[in-house]
């Protein structure tokens, strides 16, 4: 009986591991290779679909550095914590990654969390909506592959989730 128990603590340990929802700690940033024209529409739309970008007006702590790579990269944050880390939140057609690397510097801190983000704006959240920002918007053929990875990464997950319980069944038996 104690070793059912063990594997079925060994399976939703997996399964909670291979969950949707990254680690608390990851933070959403844009690509530094691409222009600035094209890390300007990814800004323009995480700051008008609820993101909290006050932060990078020009009396904000995140201001300075003053360039588009900087200032992308701190909306896109936003956006995707206020979001409660949903790895689609962090897509913006490729133009964006997910890192464990904190870009906070010069006295600007990039929310870590789901909670830290709420709490940057009198706790309210953005509501996800998935960019309508095409490749082709950028005219740039390697932002549909980058599209594809998460779906991919979904499809693994389920794929291993699926097998670990077939597996179970099986050792259960």
């Amino acid at each position: 009986m104690a070793d059912a128990a063990a594997r079925l603590f060994l399976l939703v340990a997996v399964a909670a591991a291979l969950a949707g929802r990254s680690e608390d700690g990851a933070w959403c940033v844009c690509r530094t290779d691409l222009p600035d024209a094209t890390l300007q529409k990814t800004l323009d739309y995480a700051c008008g679909a609820g993101a909290d970008c006050k932060p990078i007006l020009q009396t904000g702590p995140c201001f300075a550095p003053d360039n588009v790579k900087a200032h992308c990269s701190y909306a896109v944050n936003s956006f995707y914590q206020r979001n409660n880390q949903n790895q689609q939140a962090c897509a913006f057609t490729g133009t964006a990654s997910l890192t464990n690397n904190d870009p906070s510097a010069n006295g600007c801190t990039y929310p870590a969390t789901p909670s830290a983000a709420a709490a940057s704006n009198g706790g309210s959240s953005g509501v996800y909506s998935p960019p309508t920002m095409g490749p082709s918007a950028f005219n740039d053929s390697s932002a549909a592959a980058d599209a594809l990875l998460p779906v991919a990464e979904l499809a693994t997950r389920l794929l291993v989730v699926a097998c670990c319980s077939l597996l179970g069944l099986y050792l259960g038996a």
